[in-house]
């Protein structure tokens, strides 16, 4: 129960952020999406390090000068199945003329759904992975650093859900329609989570490769997508400072998390624990 509802949890976060439609009357301005947008790419960016990378080249611990090596062919897997679905699927940007991707009919609101989910479905890989290695019982991944994976992923999926449906809803979509397309798009990633989980258990072995994987794409997505949408325009630099505050709450939640499951089974504690074990006895 405690993998389903962190899987969940980050979906519910787009989907909240959908329905913003309901509630706002104006379309987000430019400020305001450069902002969300590189809160987006701060998270992202702090998730990739402390929750993937860092767990990766530990868990690989026991190769010595090369614990280096699952990390690095992981994150270059990763860099490069993205690579390859940005040019595989037609996509269009908020605020772009232009689609990305192979020539395509689909209509201007399909493809810009279809440009968030593009980036949703690493993040779904990355919630899977952790959750497959807490699973697992590896001792670099607690169940407390995967819920707070999930609680920041959540966090930057609440923007982004707004980020996709007001400018569907400025295009000319219904209310209703909108809301629809944000939760679309980010129903990729509790999908992709529990494909991820399944690959993870056939393969136990590979859980640095997959973890490192899911950093690569993540931060392809950041550098190729989020840092140029969230530095278009004048003032560019509002980006910047909410990029920095999405890394700070990211990096925090990891941390925090971590060192409370740690603190708590620290020796300081084995009295305090002895005692209330012996009073639930007697």
């Amino acid at each position: 129960m405690q993998t389903f509802w962190g899987i969940l949890i980050p979906f519910l976060g787009t989907a909240l952020g959908a329905a913003c439609v309901f509630f706002m009357k104006k379309a987000l301005s430019d400020a305001v999406q450069r902002s969300l947008t590189g809160f987006a790419a701060g998270v992202m960016v702090a998730a990739s390090v402390w929750s993937l990378l860092i767990p990766a080249i530990e868990q690989s611990a026991g190769m010595g000068k090369l614990s280096f090596l699952p990390a690095f062919l992981g994150f270059w897997l990763g860099i490069q199945f993205l690579l390859a679905l940005d040019h595989i699927i037609p996509h269009l940007h908020a605020n772009s003329a232009q689609a990305e991707g192979p020539k395509s009919r689909l209509q201007r609101t399909t493809m810009m759904v279809l440009a968030v989910t593009l980036h949703n479905i690493p993040e779904g890989m990355a919630v899977g992975v952790v959750y497959a290695g807490c699973r697992s019982g590896s001792a670099q991944i607690t169940a407390a650093g995967a819920l707070a994976l999930s609680l920041g992923i959540a966090i930057q999926n609440f923007p982004e859900g707004a980020i996709i449906s007001m400018p569907l809803r400025a295009e000319g979509m219904k209310k209703g329609r909108a809301f629809c397309g944000g939760v679309l798009s980010g129903v990729v990633e509790p999908i992709g989570a529990v494909l991820t989980i399944l690959a993870a258990q056939l393969v136990v072995p590979a859980l640095p490769y997959l973890l490192s994987f899911a950093a690569g794409a993540m931060l392809y997505v950041v550098v190729e997508e989020l840092i140029p949408e969230m530095s278009q325009g004048d003032h560019s630099n509002i980006g910047t400072v909410f990029f920095a505050v999405g890394f700070s709450i990211m990096m925090m939640l990891d941390v925090v998390f971590s060192f409370g499951i740690s603190y708590f089974d620290s020796d300081r504690f084995s009295v305090a624990k002895s005692v209330i074990t012996f009073f639930s006895v007697s």
